[in-house]
């Protein structure tokens, strides 16, 4: 939802930091929407005795951004609350019993928000998180953002996004009296589970998950594997828009071994996708375990040469025609490494080599798909 810009806003913000074995950073850009609708919660170190648990989120607003980031500072403590004392953390039912209560409860309270002017608050929320306890992750998605996992160097899982086109997700919504059209809620909201839309939260009868629209988290427990978890990636859909779970893991553990600086990472893979045509807002959060790739010395060196070789290929395109579009396929192919390419080229200073990747049928997109081999 929304209307869009002349030109996208570029400037991001970012956060890092680190705690029970973990470090994180994050990246959100506006881009091309005219506002700011995202949100998001990094929190190492939970309440009542959880002090060895961390929560991490990512809220996509829509028609507003009042429930996101009303979510971003307190869905976590509806969550600890929701618990009876001290027995959040007590087993995995416990957890993810917890965690819905949270949601519909947080879904409750927000419900009494009003605009002094316009009267109730229309604004919803996507919310993608992980809740990581010493020995287990606990995914949980309501909406279409998005989290992956990423373990022993590919996507072991990703959360399910709620879509309305979805036969279980359409079902309840056909039962409560409304349709799906253009893949649509009643032809309007795209997606079928969120916090917040009041409006499709209206039914007579119906409780609050039988409702058009759903409050109601999934929530998926994974054990932790300490020798070959990786990382963990979250990001609203402004990212997947553009980018599957597999590129989005290659893109990030290839940046890793280039970079341990986990703000430049996300930032990055937020540049990435606005140069791969994402309109959205764009929010993206990794978290990171020891086991994730390291810097290495070797790989360094390649994405150095890697630079001087897009550069040559810039030089020698300086002055081409607008009209001539150059040829940069062969760039898919090269020796030094395809999944390093991407980035080099959203920042190639060339406006040539960007119009072409831009308005030229070889975009970026196109060059992930024709590569042999993701290096």
């Amino acid at each position: 939802m929304g209307a869009f810009l002349d030109k996208p806003k570029t400037e991001k913000h970012n956060a890092h930091g680190e705690g029970n074995g973990l470090r994180y950073g994050l990246s959100s850009m506006q881009g091309w929407r005219v506002e700011m609708e995202d949100a998001h919660t990094a929190t190492v170190g939970l309440p009542h005795g959880l002090d060895d648990w961390s929560f991490f989120a990512v809220y996509d607003g829509h028609a507003g951004s009042r429930v996101a980031n009303y979510c971003s500072k307190h869905l976590l403590e509806h969550i600890v609350a929701a618990a009876p004392a001290g027995e959040l953390g007590s087993s995995v039912e416990a957890v993810k019993s917890g965690v819905r209560a949270g949601f519909l409860r947080i879904d409750e309270h927000m419900r009494g928000f009003a605009d002094p002017r316009n009267g109730l608050d229309r604004s919803g929320s996507t919310a993608v998180a992980v809740l990581l306890s010493p020995d287990h992750m606990y995914f949980i998605n309501c909406g279409d953002s998005r989290a992956l996992l990423c373990r022993d160097a590919r996507v072991r899982f990703s959360t399910l996004d709620h879509k309305p086109c979805d036969p279980r997700e359409k079902e309840r919504i056909q039962n409560a009296g409304g349709s799906v059209m253009i893949q649509r809620v009643n032809g309007s909201l795209a997606v079928s589970r969120a916090l917040g839309d009041y409006d499709y939260k209206c039914v007579e009868g119906k409780g609050p998950t039988e409702q058009l629209v759903s409050p109601e988290p999934e929530v998926f427990e994974i054990p932790r594997v300490p020798e070959e978890d990786e990382f963990v990636v979250l990001a609203c859909d402004g990212i997947w828009d553009v980018m599957s779970n597999e590129e989005l893991c290659a893109f990030v553990r290839a940046r890793l071994e280039v970079s341990d600086d986990l703000e430049k990472v996300c930032n990055e893979v937020v540049d990435t996708c606005l140069h791969k045509g994402s309109r959205d807002n764009m929010s993206v959060v990794l978290v990171c375990f020891p086991n994730a790739p390291k810097v290495s010395e070797e790989t360094v060196k390649r994405d150095a040469d890697l630079d001087k070789f897009l550069e040559s290929r810039v030089e020698e395109n300086l002055y081409v025609p607008y009209t001539v579009v150059p040829d940069v396929s062969s760039l898919a192919l090269h020796p030094l490494g395809f999944s390093n390419l991407i980035t080099r080229l959203c920042y190639a200073p060339s406006p040539v080599l960007c119009h072409s990747l831009t308005h030229h049928s070889l975009t970026t997109n196109s060059l992930f798909k024709t590569a042999p081999q993701l290096q």
